[in-house]
């Protein structure tokens, strides 16, 4: 049972921003101080990729485990109201990332996912960063 009304509910979650989130600032400085160089948000590629790495053909999505469903994780737990809407958009949002990351690759575009639970260990998140990128240039 939620301990809030649905107006309240209805306004906390319109408030969760889609980008410039936390572990999307950890990762995009990161990658900055690395020597990296990206562009943010690109309209013109599907799922609007948080960093986008032009001329390795490479992108970045930084997934929220709750909203993209970490497989897993113990932050991508299921509300206890509202089960099957929370069940049907949570399933709807793992379709679509799916399906943005195969249009990304048929594009010919090389995609890696950090969830926000990776974003904390600054060692780990170097060295994945380092794998999916290559050598700064």
């Amino acid at each position: 049972m939620d301990t809030v009304d649905r107006e309240t509910r209805s306004r906390m979650m319109s408030r969760i921003r889609g980008r410039d989130t936390k572990p999307e600032m950890v990762v995009r400085r990161l990658a900055h101080r690395m020597g990296y160089r990206f562009r943010l948000h690109r309209r013109d590629l599907p799922g609007r990729p948080d960093l986008v790495f032009p001329g390795r053909r490479k992108v970045i999505f930084v997934h929220g485990c709750y909203w993209h469903r970490h497989p897993g994780c113990r932050f991508a737990y299921s509300p206890k109201s509202n089960v099957d809407f929370w069940s049907e958009k949570f399933a709807s949002n793992v379709t679509r990332d799916a399906a943005v990351i195969a249009q990304l690759q048929t594009d010919g575009w090389h995609s890696l996912v950090i969830w926000e639970c990776e974003s904390t260990d600054a060692e780990k998140l170097a060295a994945r960063l380092l794998t999916h990128l290559g050598a700064p240039q």
